[in-house]
């Protein structure tokens, strides 16, 4: 069984300058950063029913979240730590698994879901359909939507009088009219879920409430979260095999770095030190959070202060530029080419330092094996700009969120609740071997005791069950134990120099007049580090917004941040 993120080892303690640690940061990007882009907008909530701005936390939102009780149905070989996900590094005997759904929730009734999908929608009538409506006693039907325009389609039909019985809604994709037509359009769990009531349903008892936290809007329970670990999920990769075989060290500080980029790269030899590095440039620093628009904003000696004013911020940009400017950053990337995207050039040995999402760590390891067997990758501890501890900042716990029409009836909200308690079973329970892998024999066979998905499992076990349901994060790649406890270690001593910002585990909607304010900033960036404008014109930019709304937007979240408190 291979699902998500990571947890692992307590890091240990770098001397922190009290200079830079003056300025509030974060890490670059989070959980959009596995579909290729960078959402900019928030996603919604409310104070109150109706309440189309703000977020509920503090007292109002305990009324409403569900009791937290820890699943003890399989325990972990690497239990969670510093906000990382647990680790499971072996795999576990079919007949050894658990069962944490131990009778049927569902009523037999029908439910219509809709959900993104990344590929070709497979059949309704496929056999992993077939057999996890047998076991929850639902029968689905998917109404599978490309991923890359799910937006446009997700607006159209919320915007409609004809809603499927279950949306899911991923939260780059909350923009638009889209949050408050979730207000409008579905349901609230609480009365299913909020306190005690969740114990009906284990596996989403076992949910951390940070994620539920997230799942709040307009003032209601109205989703089940997909959890995630609040360690940065971001991380700067290095061919280990190449390093080893040269003699690097992977470097401590941002101009240990470039001294080593400028030695690494052959420009001549096809060789270049590294890709595109604006995310972990803003990690270096310690910029905050880009990911998600409320993530922008800390309270700082009693003023609210965004990322885009500190001067971590421009510090971190004008780094990223000097590695364009020394030639040490692959053409392509400079070139803005898509065809030939970093990781590939990263496992032909084109280049040797790239950043991106954790789970590369098992994928690119996986896929290598077999035609490079001396390849060897892992994730550089996050360096500074002088060597002392990174001050990095918590990503939100949950990025997509599964709703219920208002118009289904009560049998239908129990029966997505059923179909919901059984996706969120645990690692080494027979519920996660059949929404992970499906129908032995036919979607997946044994491979030395590792479940491996057929070409029929490959196509049609994916992009439906994973989205309605998911137990507190995890890795679990036991045909690659060494990848899996690299992966939760490492955010688990990234984890020790995580801070939680001051909307950290919110879901907030910005007033309309305000909420695409800072949408050319990430464009203005890319520009910046490639050289074609300069730090200059972001200072310039930043004033801009300031008198745009800026300064206005700033005293609306500092009277949000009054009224209702912080998340923590």
């Amino acid at each position: 069984m291979t699902p998500n993120a990571a947890s692992a080892s307590s890091a240990p303690s770098r001397r922190s300058s009290p200079t830079r640690r003056s300025f509030l940061a974060s890490t670059a990007v989070a959980a959009a950063a596995v579909t290729g882009g960078m959402p900019l907008l928030t996603a919604c909530g409310g104070g109150q029913e109706g309440r189309k701005e703000g977020t509920t936390s503090g007292k109002a939102a305990q009324k409403i979240l569900p009791t937290y009780v820890a699943s003890s149905v399989v325990a972990p070989d690497i239990p969670a730590k510093n906000g990382s996900a647990a680790g499971f590094t072996k795999a576990v005997a079919l007949d050894r698994l658990k069962t944490s759904v131990p009778k049927k929730l569902g009523s037999g009734g029908a439910l219509s879901i809709m959900a993104p999908l990344w590929g070709t929608p497979p059949d309704n009538d496929n056999p992993y359909y077939r057999a996890m409506n047998e076991a929850i006693g639902v029968e689905t039907s998917w109404q599978n939507q490309d991923g890359n325009t799910y937006d446009e389609k997700l607006g159209a039909v919320l915007a409609s009088s004809d809603i499927p019985d279950v949306v899911v809604v991923p939260g780059w994709n909350l923009m638009g009219k889209i949050p408050s037509a979730i207000n409008a359009k579905f349901a609230d769990l609480g009365p299913y879920l909020s306190g005690d009531k969740v114990k009906d349903y284990p596996n989403l008892a076992a949910v951390p409430t940070d994620a539920w936290q997230r799942s709040i809007f307009g003032g209601q329970l109205r989703a089940i979260p997909l959890p995630g670990s609040s360690v940065t999920n971001i991380a700067p990769f290095y061919r280990k095999d190449v390093f080893d075989r040269k003699g690097w060290q992977p470097p401590r500080t941002t101009d240990e770095f470039l001294a080593w980029a400028k030695e690494a790269t052959d420009a001549k030899g096809g060789v270049w030190a590294c890709a595109d590095m604006k995310w972990t440039a803003f990690n270096a620093f310690g910029v905050l959070g880009g990911s998600d628009k409320a993530l922008w904003w800390n309270l700082q000696d009693g003023k609210l202060i965004n990322r885009i004013e500190t001067e971590a911020y421009l510090e971190a940009l004008e780094w990223a530029r000097k590695l364009f400017a020394a030639g040490v950053v692959h053409p392509d990337d400079k070139a803005g080419k898509t065809a030939n995207p970093a990781g590939t050039r990263f496992t032909a040995g084109k280049l040797l330092v790239y950043n991106q999402d954790l789970s590369d760590w098992f994928g690119k390891t996986s896929e290598q094996r077999t035609q490079n067997p001396d390849f060897e990758m892992a994730a550089m501890d996050i360096f500074t700009h002088d060597g002392g501890d990174p001050l990095l900042w918590a990503v939100q716990p949950a990025n997509i969120f599964t709703f219920v029409s208002k118009k289904a009836s009560e049998q239908k909200i129990k029966d997505f609740l059923a179909v919901a308690n059984f996706c969120a079973a645990p690692f080494g329970t027979k519920e996660r071997l059949l929404a992970e892998y499906g129908v032995e024999g036919t979607d997946f066979t044994l491979d030395k005791g590792v479940p491996t998905k057929t070409t029929k499992g490959v196509n049609e076990v994916l992009g439906a069950f994973d989205y309605t349901g998911k137990p507190a994060a995890y890795v679990a790649h036991p045909d690659f134990p060494e990848v899996t406890r690299g992966m939760v270690e490492w955010q688990q001593r990234m984890g020790a120099f995580t801070k939680k910002s001051s909307f950290y585990g919110l879901t907030i909607t910005e007033p309309s007049r305000w909420s695409n304010l800072a949408d050319d900033f990430e464009q203005l960036e890319d520009d910046v580090v490639r050289g074609r404008k300069k730090v200059g014109d972001v200072q310039q930019a930043v004033s801009d917004w300031k008198k745009q709304g800026g300064d206005d937007l700033r005293d609306w979240y500092r009277e949000l941040l009054d009224s209702t408190g912080s998340a923590q």
